[in-house]
C-alpha cells in the first residue's frame, strides 16, 4: 500500500520486519489462498514459512528465545498476514495470547519450560473462555476443577479454541470455587498439554472435531471436552488459584487488538482489490472508477481504513507504554470490525456480479469480515466496555 495504512515513527528493525512480511504475504500466501480456502486446507507451508521467520516468538522476550518485540510491532505483522488470509494471523493470533499470559502472568518454571519451546514454534497455544451454553457470560462457566492429591479432576467442556486441534497447549479458564463471594474470584486457568489431533487425545480429554464454519476456513476451531481429566496443581497459570479471570482478561486485551489489526489487513486488502478492479472495468465509455458513484466509494473506504489503522496503533502503542489501554482496545476493535465488514462489502458491490463469483477474492473476505465482529467480543460487548470505563473516568463528583 503507497499511501494508506502507514504508520509514524517505526525503528529500523520493525520497518525491516513489516518489509519481509509484506514481501512473504505478497508471494506465498495472497497466490495460494483462495484454493486453501475453499478447500479448507490447513495451509501448513505458509505456517512453517511464519516459523523460519520467527514469527512465533515475536514479542517473546529474548532471554528465551524470542524476538522482544512490541505489542505494536505484533499488530503491524498481523495486519499484513490478514491482508494476505486472514486464517493464517489465527493460527499465530492464539499461541500470542498464550505466550504473552505465560510471559505475564506464569511462574519461572512455567516460563523456562514453555516459552523457549512456544518461540520456536515448537508449542502452539490455543486457549478458551467460551463454553458451548454461555459466551461473554464468563462469570457463568461451569467447566469445573476439583483438587485430588496434587492433581485436579477437570470436567466440562469449552467453545471455540483457533488452533484447539492442531495446538498441544491450551490455556483454559474453569471453575476452582474458592469460596469467593464475587464469582469472577472462582476461576483459575490452567495450562493443558495436549497432543495434537482429534478424538481422545489423552485419557479424559476429547477434541470432537473441526467446526464447519462459513468462512475463516484453513484453520480449525474446535471444542474441548474434558471427563475426568487429570491435570497437575503446577500447571495453574502463575501457581495461584482464583486468578484466572485477571490473567485472561489481560490476554483478551491485548487479542482486542489483534482482531482490529486483522480487520485492519481485510479492510487494506478488499480496497486494493476495488480500487484496482474499478481502474479496469470499463462502462459508458470509461473506467467505472471515474464515475462519481464509484469515486465516492472509494474515498470514503479509504478514510475508514486510515481511521481503523490509526485506532488500532494507538490502542498498541498505549500498551507498549505501560498505560491502561481497555477502553482503547475495546474502541480500535469495535471501529476496526465494524468498518471492515463496511470496507469489504463496497469492494463487493464494486465488483458487482464478479464478487459473487468464487474466481475472485472478494468473494472470499465477504465470508470472512462477519467473523470479526464477533471473535474476542462482540461489538455490543466492545461497547459495554468503552461505556463503563468512560462512566467511571466522567463521572460526577
Amino acid at each position: 500500500m503507497a499511501r494508506l495504512a502507514q504508520t509514524a515513527g517505526l525503528t529500523e528493525i520493525q520497518q525491516e520486519i513489516l518489509s519481509t512480511v509484506r514481501t512473504f504475504v505478497d508471494k506465498e500466501i495472497i497466490p495460494h489462498a483462495t484454493a486453501l480456502e475453499h478447500a479448507d486446507t490447513y495451509p501448513q507451508d505458509i505456517v512453517d514459512g511464519m516459523k523460519e521467520m520467527g514469527l512465533f516468538g515475536l514479542t517473546i522476550p529474548e532471554e528465551f528465545g524470542g524476538l522482544g518485540e512490541s505489542l505494536l510491532t505484533y499488530a503491524l505483522v498481523v495486519e499484513q498476514i490478514a491482508r494476505g488470509w486472514m486464517s493464517v494471523s489465527g493460527v499465530i493470533n492464539t499461541h500470542f495470547i498464550v505466550a504473552h499470559m505465560i510471559t505475564h502472568h506464569g511462574t519461572d518454571e512455567q516460563k523456562q519450560r514453555y516459552l523457549p519451546r512456544m518461540a520456536a514454534g515448537e508449542v502452539r497455544g490455543s486457549f478458551s473462555m467460551s463454553e458451548p451454553d454461555l459466551g461473554s457470560d464468563v462469570a457463568a462457566i461451569k467447566t469445573k476443577a476439583v483438587a485430588d492429591g496434587a492433581d485436579f479432576v477437570i470436567d466440562g467442556a469449552k467453545m471455540w479454541l483457533t488452533n484447539g486441534g492442531t495446538s498441544n497447549l491450551a490455556a483454559v479458564l474453569v471453575r476452582t470455587d474458592e469460596g469467593a463471594s464475587r464469582a469472577y474470584q472462582n476461576l483459575t486457568c490452567f495450562l493443558v498439554d495436549k497432543p495434537e489431533g482429534y478424538g481422545e487425545v489423552a485419557p479424559g480429554l476429547t477434541v470432537p472435531g473441526k467446526i464447519d464454519k462459513m468462512g475463516y476456513k484453513g484453520v480449525d476451531t474446535t471444542e474441548l471436552v474434558f471427563s475426568g481429566h487429570r491435570v497437575p496443581a503446577g500447571q495453574i497459570l502463575g501457581g495461584k488459584r482464583g486468578g484466572g479471570f485477571a490473567q485472561m482478561m489481560d490476554g483478551v486485551e491485548v487479542g482486542r487488538v489483534n482482531v482490529a489489526a486483522r480487520a485492519c489487513g481485510i479492510s487494506i486488502r478488499a480496497f486494493e482489490l476495488a480500487v484496482e478492479y474499478a481502474q479496469q472495468r470499463r462502462t459508458f465509455g470509461k473506467p467505472i472508477a471515474e464515475h462519481q458513484a464509484i469515486a465516492f466509494k472509494l474515498a470514503e473506504m479509504a478514510t475508514k481504513v486510515e481511521a481503523a489503522h490509526l485506532m488500532m496503533v494507538n490502542a498498541a502503542r498505549l500498551k507498549d507504554s505501560g498505560e491502561r489501554f481497555d477502553v482503547e482496545s475495546g474502541m480500535a476493535k469495535l471501529l476496526a470490525s465494524e468498518y471492515c465488514a463496511e470496507v469489504t462489502q463496497e469492494s463487493f458491490r464494486i465488483h458487482g456480479g464478479y464478487g459473487y463469483s468464487k474466481e475472485y477474492e472478494i468473494e472470499r473476505l465477504m465470508r470472512e469480515a462477519p467473523f470479526l465482529l464477533i471473535g474476542e467480543g462482540t461489538s455490543e460487548i466492545q461497547k459495554t466496555i468503552i461505556s463503563r470505563g468512560l462512566l467511571k473516568e466522567y463521572r460526577l463528583r
